[in-house]
Formats: C-alpha cells, structure tokens, sequence
C-alpha cells in the first residue's frame, strides 16, 4: 500500500517533521519522487515495510533507546545477532534500572516532606525545601 509521507507519519502517530528528522538521521530511507516533472515534481511513496521500520523505531523509543542505539538495532540482523541485540538490551535495562532508583528516593522524599507538612503549624516544608538553594558539593 504506497502512501504519502503525511500518511506514513499518520499511520505511527508522529508529525511529517519527525519522520523528515529520522530520514535526516538515516534511520527511514527516503524513496525517489514518482511522475511529475520540474522542480519537486512527483510524489514520495512510503509503503508497509516503511511503516514497520517508523514502528519499529517508535517502539524503541518508548523502551528508551537512543536514536543511536536503534539506528544500531535496525543494522543488527534478526537472525545472526542476538549476542549484540542481547548487550544493548541489559545496557538499556541497567540505565533504567538507575532511573528507577532515582526515581524512589524522589518519591520517598516528597512522602517525607508532605509527612512533615501535615504535621507542621509553621512555615511549609515543601515549599521551603524547593526555595532553598541546591548545594555542590564539589564546590
């Protein structure tokens, strides 16, 4: 099914810029005009093996992967490369598994401060752990 490039970014949800920006990236080829004549005659057609790769690189992004490291996924083949497939996914899972930890001691704090808002008759901690100035201490 040969589509426009308006209906390639429809089919995966994304604006024409961003599939310009992954062709720009060299992560979706970009097909030869067809027909027409003069300057930016003809149409790009997009067909499905198109909209699997914008599938693709979609699905990799939400996993957390990195234009990089999924522009690396798409060269891999399915077949002979599942050591290095393999790498780049627990590379991938130790980074959000870093994110996670961070992400608990943010929420264990925030518990924290509300528990002390709830009982605090004075100035609101929340608010005055956010104003007061972030130390360094590397400096």
């Amino acid at each position: 099914m040969a589509m426009t490039i308006a209906g390639l970014a429809k089919s995966a949800g994304v604006g024409v810029e961003t599939v310009r920006y992954y062709q720009r990236r060299g992560l979706i080829g970009t097909p030869e005009r067809s027909g027409g004549s003069g300057i930016g005659g003809g149409i790009r057609r997009y067909d499905d093996g198109d909209v699997r790769r914008l599938g693709f690189i979609r699905s990799a992004q939400a996993a957390g992967f990195t234009l990089e490291q999924i522009g690396e996924l798409l060269s891999l083949d399915a077949g002979h490369d599942h050591a290095r497939a393999r790498k780049l996914a627990r590379e991938r899972i130790a980074a959000l598994d870093a994110k996670i930890a961070e992400l608990e001691t943010a929420r264990a704090s925030l518990r924290k401060l509300a528990r002390e808002c709830a009982a605090s008759t004075g100035p609101c901690p929340i608010l005055e752990a956010f104003d007061s100035p972030v130390i360094d201490p590397g400096h």
